[in-house]
């Protein structure tokens, strides 16, 4: 049962990026602008995270390890950044599928750093995510034609720095509680975002105030609970496996983007959801047989011993 939280988390964390877009549309739709979208999703998810840190188990670390850390967390603090910019030009629906590219850059990634060789499973799960997510870009049906090709950059540079923060949360740091480690890589990612868009609508009460309650619901499911979600899966599952639980996010923007943007899905999109979802439960299936094979093994030991 405890091995199984971990896939699990690494799903949730997923989908909470998956409701991002939908917020952040909303955000733009009441004349918000970049700087000011991502400048309070940090400000605010940062500060939700360092009060957790306050009430739970902390680890003593140097300044410089502190500051490595916080490095760690910059390409999160570039995601958010590259994805916003993205759905300045695409529909959230569309957004959501160059994102999720980060599959196949996260197994890339894992076989280039680590020398870990995919697994037949995993290459086949991620051949099923492709197919699906082809399918639930509508590509087939309408084509590239009426597709922003500066949003695709942003989606894929979103893809690639997403890939990037799910392999440090799996490989660095591991030996701090995992909140308190999610609370360093939130400050890295502060900290770039900051440096890339000075937080000027601070010195505006009005803004402030009237971005508020965005800043919350993208602070909440943006910085605070995806790092500390990872951060207690990733370790366990590893980069490869892991982006391919947290491609859970696409069928969430999706649902997400009908439900309160009314953003057209066709059909065939579904039936890219569905060979999506089926591709996250074939990549998984077989932590269900190491749990098979081991429930076995006891029933057999047991067996013997009596």
């Amino acid at each position: 049962m405890k091995q199984s939280i971990y896939p699990l988390a690494v799903l949730l964390g997923g989908a909470c990026f998956g409701v991002l877009s939908t917020f952040v549309k909303l955000a733009y739709a009441q004349g918000f602008q970049l700087a000011e979208v991502t400048g309070s999703q940090f400000i605010i998810g940062t500060l939700l995270i360092w009060l957790l840190v306050l009430f739970t188990k902390k680890q003593k670390i140097t300044g410089k390890r502190f500051a490595i850390l916080a490095a760690g967390g910059i390409p999160m603090g570039l995601t958010g950044i590259f994805y916003y910019q993205s759905l300045q030009t695409l529909d959230a629906s569309l957004a959501i599928i160059f994102l999720f590219q980060f599959v196949w850059v996260g197994t890339l990634l894992e076989y280039i750093l680590d020398k870990k060789k995919p697994s037949k499973q995993k290459l086949g799960s991620i051949f099923l995510l492709i197919i699906g997510s082809i399918l639930a870009a509508g590509v087939i049906s309408g084509g590239f034609a009426n597709i922003s090709m500066i949003g695709i950059v942003w989606g894929i540079l979103a893809a690639i720095s997403f890939s990037s923060f799910a392999y440090v949360s799996g490989n660095v740091g591991r030996e701090l509680p995992p909140i308190q480690r999610s609370a360093i890589f939130a400050v890295g990612g502060l900290i770039i975002t900051f440096i890339i868009f000075p937080p000027l609508f601070l010195l505006e009460p009005t803004t402030v105030m009237a971005i508020a309650p965005y800043g919350l619901l993208l602070g909440l499911f943006g910085v605070t609970l995806p790092p500390l979600l990872f951060a207690i899966g990733m370790p366990h599952v590893g980069a490869g496996l892991g982006t391919i639980l947290s491609s859970s996010e696409l069928p969430v923007a999706l649902l997400m983007s009908i439900l309160i943007l009314n953003e057209q899905v066709l059909f065939s999109q579904w039936v890219g959801v569905v060979i999506i979802i089926f591709g996250i439960i074939f990549g998984n299936m077989k932590f269900k047989y190491k749990s098979l094979a081991i429930h076995q093994q006891a029933e057999s030991s047991n067996q013997h011993s009596a």
